[in-house]
């Protein structure tokens, strides 16, 4: 992204140097602030465009790390007090809670892919070798 604004930096300079030696200073002027604003808007793109939410499932723990900016928030759950569920209707985020925590994930999918990975997350919940040792305890 980088080069990408050196060479957008270097033609629009070169064509308002262009201008300016033709006797239009005020072309320079505004390249600049129009490089600025560019600048600007890839910087807050570039924050944002390694934004992602983890989820992994490793035996009887369940880690959901969510990193947005620089921030980035882990939370983790005993998969056997895991509950999945939609947050409020229709294609809204996916509710992760259990043992006092909340989290909520899904920003990432289309509306109309949520409802599905819950369902997957569910069946990989009960795969788990966390449910398993739950129901050989149970049995006799």
């Amino acid at each position: 992204m980088l080069g990408f604004y050196v060479s957008l930096c270097m033609v629009s300079l070169c064509i308002a140097l262009w201008f300016l030696v033709q006797g239009t200073p005020f072309v320079l002027y505004f390249a600049g602030i129009e490089l600025a604003a560019v600048g600007a808007a890839l910087l807050v793109f570039a924050r944002h465009a390694g934004d992602r939410e983890t989820i992994t499932l490793a035996g009887r723990h369940l880690r959901v790390e969510q990193r947005v900016g620089n921030r980035v928030e882990c939370t983790d759950f005993a998969a056997e007090w895991l509950s999945v569920e939609p947050a409020a209707g229709q294609g809204s985020l996916v509710q992760l809670s259990g043992e006092g925590r909340r989290v909520h994930v899904g920003r990432h999918l289309r509306p109309e892919q949520r409802p599905a990975f819950a369902r997957e997350l569910r069946r990989a919940l009960r795969r788990s070798p966390a449910h398993h040792a739950n129901e050989t305890q149970d049995s006799p």
